[in-house]
């Protein structure tokens, strides 16, 4: 009788257990799913002032005021303008990196890294139409205040620019070296210069800032070749 009370014991509780966790699993689930939707509400509210102003100069209150939420709830999901700041430029790269890998898919490996620059590149110039229209602003404002956060936030960009320089190691298409070096400078050079294309009357294009990455990275018989074919020229803006 002891044992039969014990069994029942232990199988009420394991049940009110399960379904305890279940309980809360759901209520987690939903509490969740709101904070996800009052958060983007946050983020498309910054994304609608930067549209309108063409700056990332804005007040948490302007957020607030466009949102419809309260002050209180923005607190609630960010320590501040620059957290609100640093989830932009992650959607921004998440984007970016969608972008590039839907416009990088055919061709070689060279092929492949000719887009992208050409896609980073208009990305990160100031003066271009886009609906990513602070991507460079948001990298040089963070990276002052908390290149940690960028850093990291740009590790998607950069293990793609890092794998394509790789197969086009593999492939012979590059100098001697290490495609991970090789692929930092690639992305440097077009971001840091495509930035200051802003208000310069004759800047530098998408296809001389390639040319140069181009004759840096790839040995002078690919390049002979490929400037033979007109490879190299090869029109590839998105």
């Amino acid at each position: 009788m002891a044992e039969e009370d014990e069994l029942i014991q232990n199988g009420s509780s394991d049940g009110d257990g399960v379904w305890r966790e279940r309980a809360i699993e759901r209520s987690t689930r939903t509490a969740r799913q709101r904070a996800a939707k009052r958060v983007q509400q946050f983020l498309d509210a910054a994304r609608e002032i930067i549209a309108t102003k063409d700056s990332i100069d804005f007040t948490v209150q302007e957020v607030v005021d466009r949102s419809k939420l309260s002050l209180r709830s923005f607190y609630q999901y960010f320590d501040g303008k620059h957290e609100l700041l640093l989830a932009l430029f992650e959607e921004e790269m998440n984007e970016a990196v969608l972008r590039i890998r839907s416009a990088s898919e055919q061709g070689d490996a060279l092929d492949r890294l000719e887009r992208s620059v050409h896609i980073l590149y208009e990305l990160c110039s100031p003066d271009r139409a886009s609906d990513q229209p602070l991507f460079y602003q948001f990298a040089q404002r963070l990276l002052l205040t908390h290149p940690d956060e960028v850093s990291r936030a740009y590790a998607p960009l950069f293990d793609y620019m890092v794998g394509l320089t790789r197969d086009a190691a593999d492939a012979g298409l590059l100098r001697p070296g290490s495609p991970r070096r090789q692929a930092a400078m690639v992305l440097q050079a077009a971001t840091t210069t495509a930035g200051r294309t802003g208000g310069v009357r004759q800047p530098i294009t998408a296809d001389e800032m390639w040319d140069f990455c181009f004759h840096a990275i790839a040995p002078d018989e690919v390049i002979t070749a490929r400037t033979a074919a007109g490879e190299s020229r090869t029109p590839t803006s998105a």
